[in-house]
């Protein structure tokens, strides 16, 4: 699912992340993970299930 905006969310960027300007931020919404591109905040969103995020963070180590 895409949004647009979602103001007031409690965004956040990886520590691993550094002062680099390519970023992913993310930010928990009701039952879902919102991401978005650190360089354009009021741009696109996108909305993943908390169990699909789960799954793709475990998937990672």
């Amino acid at each position: 699912m895409q949004e647009t905006g979602l103001p007031g969310a409690p965004w956040r960027k990886s520590s691993y992340s550094g002062n680099g300007p390519s970023c992913v931020e993310i930010a928990p919404v009701n039952n879902a993970i919102a991401t978005r591109d650190s360089k354009n905040p009021t741009g696109p969103v996108l909305l993943f299930p908390e169990v699909s995020w789960s799954t793709f963070l475990r998937s990672l180590r």
